[in-house]
């Protein structure tokens, strides 16, 4: 691995590029601005299954094989998957490499995944194991709701700063050298806990550990908001966004018009009954690989900052009275 240059913060000392990404989203996340990006719009949320959740299995399935196709590649060219999901032990992840063969790294880190399965993928390119590696993730707004919330069929009102979590699946494929975009750098958040027990508030929940791991960031590298195209965090929404804004600036971190969220990117707050806006692993993954990682390529962005927040909740932690506890990665890319 490379030096260690600061307290959690790395540079790869590799050359580590995107090889090539895909990405799938539902029918509501199809009607949203960014709908004309993805590589597949499902209109059937059962996507062909009996399930939601053999649904969101196959969510994953369908954005790596997209990946591992716009690449060129087999799934034999893969050294490992490290991938990573909302449900109790990450059954999309593992139901969905099954018959794969490939070597597999389950990740809960849950909305912050993508953002991980990144890091996962670059840290076994770095130190030798891996020449093609795959960072993987996928939600779905049904399986969600039911396993943290009410199922649908009960036809519970949602509270104003809740978010909508996203049917979506996303994959990205990391290699080493090559052209493209180039994996640079990432910070690892630390589990940050402000005491904050509404599992429908979110981004309250999970603003105080973006924070922390942006500031750290820019700590760590001496750099500033200023120094990135885009800063993108996922998924604080509306509440959670101007909650992160707020904290940064107390540590002297002002965001500018360069920041943005996912979770504001992915559906029209105002046209759409998102309340607070997206959330779920897909809600980042997919507008990372639709809408950012394009941009990238073609030159219009050239440095950006991927942020991706999650709430490390369960059920039945919420149902015993515990905070929710909320961790943020963050991933470097660069263009040519």
């Amino acid at each position: 691995m490379a030096e260690k240059k600061a307290k959690q913060t790395l540079t790869f000392e590799k050359d580590i590029r995107v090889a090539s990404f895909g990405n799938i989203v539902g029918k509501f996340e199809g009607e949203g601005p960014l709908g004309d990006c993805f590589d597949m719009v499902v209109n059937d949320e059962y996507f062909g299954e009996k399930t939601y959740e053999k649904a969101e299995v196959k969510l994953q399935k369908t954005a790596l094989k997209s990946a591992l196709d716009k690449g060129g590649l087999e799934m034999s060219a893969l050294d490992v998957i490290s991938s990573g999901d909302l449900l109790n032990q990450c059954l999309s992840s593992s139901y969905s490499v099954r018959d794969s063969g490939v070597p597999y790294i389950g990740l809960f880190g849950a909305c912050s995944t993508m953002a991980l399965s990144s890091i996962i993928s670059g840290m076994a390119i770095e130190c030798g194991f891996a020449n093609y590696a795959a960072g993987v993730t996928s939600s779905h707004f049904c399986t969600a709701e039911r396993q943290f919330r009410q199922p649908l069929e009960y036809g519970g009102q949602r509270t104003p700063g809740a978010q909508r979590t996203a049917t979506a699946g996303a994959a990205i494929v990391y290699r080493l050298g090559g052209s493209g975009v180039r994996l640079n750098r990432f910070t690892l958040g630390s589990v940050i806990d402000y005491q904050v027990y509404d599992p429908n508030n979110m981004g309250a929940a999970m603003a105080p550990a973006a924070a922390d791991t942006l500031c750290r960031f820019f700590e760590d590298t001496g750099s500033s908001p200023n120094d990135f195209d885009l800063i993108l965090s996922g998924d604080l929404g509306s509440v959670g966004s101007s909650i992160l804004v707020d904290m940064a600036a107390e540590r002297g971190v002002v965001l500018g018009n360069n920041y943005n969220d996912c979770g504001l990117m992915l559906f029209d707050i105002e046209k759409q009954d998102v309340h607070a806006g997206g959330s779920g692993c897909g809600c980042g993954g997919a507008v990372l690989t639709g809408h950012i990682l394009p941009k990238i390529v073609s030159g219009e962005l050239k440095n950006v900052l991927f942020m991706a927040t999650g709430a490390l909740m369960s059920p039945t932690a919420s149902f015993q009275g515990e905070s929710i506890p909320s961790i943020a990665h963050l991933i470097n890319f660069t263009g040519e």
